[in-house]
């Protein structure tokens, strides 16, 4: 029901609608962010839609909403966080973004946004931390950047397969982790080895 509307509303209105999804919520649609930025890919993919304007408006929008959240923690931090803490379910995502960010740090940010709520709990935390604004863009909006490439370009292959992809990996969210670093760690390793290989050619190549 919900990624029925949202196909919809992305076909009438197109470019804002993916924005504001991301962003503002503001139609309430029961949709994992994942399945909204591969949605964007999909009709990029059909010709609905241009590449780049509609990259950039999921882009703009994760940015702005996790700048928003941030914003909440940075000025109105001790107020919000007691009233999160009250309500049912979302003190365990605020401690757990609090041991992850004195786990990791501002590379918390980076893991949270693969994380459904934590994408958006992070945030919060690091402001309600008096993380500098500056500390906070060089790693939010990086990772975003990255993070709705990956979806983006993903969803141009899945076409109407979106919704079950989507909402698969918004269920096993650190297996798409721990996936993620595997291959980061897999192409450090590779790039390693070969510019090993590439200076050890060079020097067995070079006139004695």
């Amino acid at each position: 029901m919900g990624y029925d509307y949202l196909v919809s509303v992305i076909d009438q209105f197109g470019y804002v609608s993916l924005f504001l999804v991301l962003c503002l919520g503001l139609i309430g649609l029961p949709v994992p962010n994942e399945v909204v930025v591969m949605t964007g890919g999909a009709f990029v993919a059909s010709g609905l839609l241009s590449p780049v304007p509609a990259y950039l408006m999921v882009f703009l929008g994760i940015c702005s909403a996790m700048t928003f959240n941030y914003s909440i923690g940075r000025f109105a931090g001790s107020k919000v966080f007691d009233w999160f803490m009250r309500k049912k379910n979302m003190d365990k995502f605020i401690h757990q973004a609090q041991n992850m960010s004195e786990k990791y740090g501002g590379f918390a940010l980076s893991i949270g946004l693969v994380l459904p709520v934590l994408r958006h709990v992070m945030p919060f935390v690091g402001g309600t931390n008096k993380m500098t604004f500056r500390r906070f863009a060089l790693f939010a909006y990086p990772s975003a950047f990255v993070w709705t490439l990956i979806y983006f370009i993903l969803g141009t292959f899945v076409g109407d397969r979106v919704q079950a992809i989507g909402d698969s990996i918004a269920d096993n969210g650190m297996i798409v982790v721990y996936a993620l670093i595997a291959v980061a760690a897999g192409a450090a390793a590779w790039l390693y080895i070969r510019n090993r290989t590439a200076k050890k050619n060079d020097k067995a190549e070079r006139p004695m």
